[in-house]
Protein backbone atom coordinates (compact mmCIF):
# COMPACT_ATOMS: atom_id res chain seq x y z
CA UNK A 1 0.00 0.00 0.00
CA UNK A 2 1.23 3.27 -0.86
CA UNK A 3 0.61 6.08 1.71
CA UNK A 4 -0.15 9.45 0.13
CA UNK A 5 0.15 13.00 1.59
CA UNK A 6 -2.42 15.05 0.94
CA UNK A 7 -1.71 19.15 1.53
CA UNK A 8 -5.23 20.76 1.80
CA UNK A 9 -4.93 24.63 0.49
CA UNK A 10 -5.03 25.95 4.31
CA UNK A 11 -2.30 24.17 5.11
CA UNK A 12 0.70 26.60 6.54
CA UNK A 13 3.04 24.77 4.22
CA UNK A 14 1.22 25.25 1.10
CA UNK A 15 0.26 29.14 2.14
CA UNK A 16 4.08 29.96 2.49
CA UNK A 17 4.81 28.03 -0.86
CA UNK A 18 2.29 30.18 -2.74
CA UNK A 19 3.80 33.40 -0.50
CA UNK A 20 7.29 32.65 -1.86
CA UNK A 21 6.52 31.94 -5.63
CA UNK A 22 4.19 35.35 -5.69
CA UNK A 23 7.41 37.15 -4.06
CA UNK A 24 9.44 35.34 -6.77
CA UNK A 25 7.18 36.20 -9.85
CA UNK A 26 6.95 39.88 -8.24
CA UNK A 27 10.88 39.95 -8.56
CA UNK A 28 11.44 38.96 -11.62
CA UNK A 29 8.86 41.31 -12.72
CA UNK A 30 10.33 43.96 -11.35
CA UNK A 31 13.69 43.08 -12.47
CA UNK A 32 12.75 43.07 -15.90
CA UNK A 33 10.77 46.20 -15.82
CA UNK A 34 14.02 47.99 -14.58
CA UNK A 35 15.88 46.55 -17.61
CA UNK A 36 13.09 48.03 -20.02
CA UNK A 37 13.35 51.27 -18.52
CA UNK A 38 17.07 51.76 -18.24
CA UNK A 39 17.50 50.69 -21.85
CA UNK A 40 14.77 53.20 -22.76
CA UNK A 41 16.07 56.13 -20.39
CA UNK A 42 19.97 55.34 -22.01
CA UNK A 43 18.98 54.78 -25.44
CA UNK A 44 20.65 53.26 -28.06
CA UNK A 45 24.14 53.99 -29.77
CA UNK A 46 27.24 56.50 -29.35
CA UNK A 47 27.56 59.71 -31.08
CA UNK A 48 24.70 61.59 -30.42
CA UNK A 49 23.86 65.07 -31.88
CA UNK A 50 23.60 66.71 -28.81
CA UNK A 51 27.22 65.82 -28.18
CA UNK A 52 28.68 67.29 -31.15
CA UNK A 53 30.03 70.81 -31.51
CA UNK A 54 27.21 73.24 -33.39
CA UNK A 55 27.56 76.43 -33.72
CA UNK A 56 24.56 77.55 -35.86
CA UNK A 57 25.69 80.74 -37.82
CA UNK A 58 26.54 81.72 -41.51
CA UNK A 59 30.32 81.16 -40.26
CA UNK A 60 32.98 78.00 -41.10
CA UNK A 61 34.64 76.46 -38.41
CA UNK A 62 37.40 74.11 -37.86
CA UNK A 63 38.82 73.08 -35.23
CA UNK A 64 41.20 69.99 -36.29
CA UNK A 65 44.51 72.82 -35.38
CA UNK A 66 46.55 73.79 -32.66
CA UNK A 67 44.76 77.26 -33.39
CA UNK A 68 40.66 76.87 -34.46
CA UNK A 69 39.24 78.90 -36.64
CA UNK A 70 35.83 79.79 -35.72
CA UNK A 71 33.04 81.45 -38.30
CA UNK A 72 35.32 82.51 -40.89
CA UNK A 73 33.02 84.69 -43.64
CA UNK A 74 34.38 87.23 -46.28
CA UNK A 75 31.70 90.09 -45.41
CA UNK A 76 31.16 92.25 -48.31
CA UNK A 77 29.00 95.44 -49.21
CA UNK A 78 29.99 94.65 -53.52
CA UNK A 79 30.83 91.17 -55.37
CA UNK A 80 34.49 91.15 -55.90
CA UNK A 81 35.60 92.53 -52.56
CA UNK A 82 35.22 92.02 -48.61
CA UNK A 83 36.93 91.62 -45.51
CA UNK A 84 38.08 88.21 -43.52
CA UNK A 85 36.15 87.81 -40.26
CA UNK A 86 36.80 85.12 -38.16
CA UNK A 87 37.75 84.12 -34.58
CA UNK A 88 41.22 82.36 -33.93
CA UNK A 89 41.25 80.74 -30.69
CA UNK A 90 44.71 79.34 -29.38
CA UNK A 91 44.48 75.55 -27.16
CA UNK A 92 47.91 75.72 -26.11
CA UNK A 93 47.32 77.12 -22.86
CA UNK A 94 51.41 77.49 -22.31
CA UNK A 95 52.75 78.74 -25.78
CA UNK A 96 51.27 81.44 -28.08
CA UNK A 97 50.65 80.36 -31.26
CA UNK A 98 50.08 82.55 -35.24
CA UNK A 99 48.46 82.60 -38.08
CA UNK A 100 51.46 83.77 -40.93
CA UNK A 101 49.39 83.53 -43.71
CA UNK A 102 45.84 83.27 -45.37
CA UNK A 103 46.15 82.55 -49.27
CA UNK A 104 42.68 82.04 -51.30
CA UNK A 105 42.07 80.21 -54.55
CA UNK A 106 41.01 82.43 -57.13
CA UNK A 107 41.14 85.22 -54.81
CA UNK A 108 43.50 87.43 -53.71
CA UNK A 109 43.92 87.83 -49.84
CA UNK A 110 45.61 91.24 -48.83
CA UNK A 111 48.77 91.41 -47.09
CA UNK A 112 48.88 91.42 -42.97
CA UNK A 113 51.66 91.49 -40.21
CA UNK A 114 51.48 87.51 -38.47
CA UNK A 115 48.58 87.72 -36.00
CA UNK A 116 49.78 86.73 -32.56
CA UNK A 117 47.69 84.84 -30.39
CA UNK A 118 48.08 84.36 -26.45
CA UNK A 119 48.26 81.64 -24.80
CA UNK A 120 44.78 80.42 -24.14
CA UNK A 121 43.51 83.22 -25.65
CA UNK A 122 41.83 84.76 -29.20
CA UNK A 123 41.87 87.15 -31.56
CA UNK A 124 38.38 88.02 -32.93
CA UNK A 125 39.29 89.79 -36.74
CA UNK A 126 35.77 92.15 -36.63
CA UNK A 127 37.99 93.85 -33.97
CA UNK A 128 41.27 94.17 -35.47
CA UNK A 129 43.24 97.59 -35.99
CA UNK A 130 43.70 96.80 -39.51
CA UNK A 131 41.41 94.38 -41.67
CA UNK A 132 42.56 91.81 -43.91
CA UNK A 133 40.85 92.21 -47.23
CA UNK A 134 39.98 89.62 -49.76
CA UNK A 135 39.63 90.56 -53.67
CA UNK A 136 38.68 88.59 -56.67
CA UNK A 137 36.07 86.71 -59.26
CA UNK A 138 33.77 85.98 -56.69
CA UNK A 139 29.69 87.25 -55.81
CA UNK A 140 28.08 87.91 -52.59
CA UNK A 141 26.72 84.19 -51.43
CA UNK A 142 29.85 82.25 -52.97
CA UNK A 143 32.29 80.05 -51.12
CA UNK A 144 35.96 80.82 -51.05
CA UNK A 145 38.43 78.11 -50.44
CA UNK A 146 41.10 79.64 -47.91
CA UNK A 147 44.19 78.08 -46.35
CA UNK A 148 45.09 79.35 -42.84
CA UNK A 149 49.32 78.68 -42.20
CA UNK A 150 49.95 79.11 -38.56
CA UNK A 151 53.23 79.78 -36.65
CA UNK A 152 53.46 75.62 -36.22
CA UNK A 153 53.48 75.00 -39.69
CA UNK A 154 49.74 72.92 -39.75
CA UNK A 155 47.02 74.77 -42.00
CA UNK A 156 43.50 74.68 -42.18
CA UNK A 157 41.74 74.61 -45.45
CA UNK A 158 37.92 75.69 -45.26
CA UNK A 159 35.19 76.90 -47.99
CA UNK A 160 34.45 80.34 -46.27
CA UNK A 161 30.81 82.14 -47.16
CA UNK A 162 30.99 85.37 -48.61
CA UNK A 163 27.71 87.36 -46.70
CA UNK A 164 26.46 90.96 -47.22
CA UNK A 165 27.44 93.48 -45.14
CA UNK A 166 23.82 93.39 -43.05
CA UNK A 167 22.34 92.75 -39.41
CA UNK A 168 25.42 91.19 -37.11
CA UNK A 169 27.76 92.17 -40.25
CA UNK A 170 27.17 95.98 -40.66
CA UNK A 171 29.87 97.77 -40.80
CA UNK A 172 32.28 95.37 -41.12
CA UNK A 173 33.65 95.36 -44.80
CA UNK A 174 36.56 98.05 -45.11
CA UNK A 175 36.55 97.78 -48.36
CA UNK A 176 33.54 99.46 -49.20
CA UNK A 177 33.34 103.18 -48.73
CA UNK A 178 29.26 102.75 -47.60
CA UNK A 179 27.67 99.95 -46.07
CA UNK A 180 24.62 97.90 -47.83
CA UNK A 181 21.35 100.19 -47.34
CA UNK A 182 19.41 98.88 -44.65
CA UNK A 183 16.13 98.55 -46.77
CA UNK A 184 17.99 95.78 -49.23
CA UNK A 185 19.36 93.79 -46.04
CA UNK A 186 15.55 92.01 -46.32
CA UNK A 187 16.37 88.30 -46.10
CA UNK A 188 14.87 86.42 -49.30
CA UNK A 189 11.80 84.37 -49.12
CA UNK A 190 12.43 80.86 -49.66
CA UNK A 191 11.71 79.23 -53.18
CA UNK A 192 8.39 77.36 -53.62
CA UNK A 193 8.87 73.57 -53.48
CA UNK A 194 6.07 71.78 -55.79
Amino acid sequence: MVARLWLHATCPHVKALKMQLRRTVRLLTAAGALVLAASALTSCGFDYATDRVYTPGAGTNDRDAGVDVLAAVVVSAEDGSGTLIATFSNNDADEQATVDTIEGEGVTVGDFDPIEITPGGYVNLADADTPITVEGDYVVGDFMSMTFTFGDGSTATLDVPSVTDCFEYAGLDATAESGTPEEECVPEAPAAEH
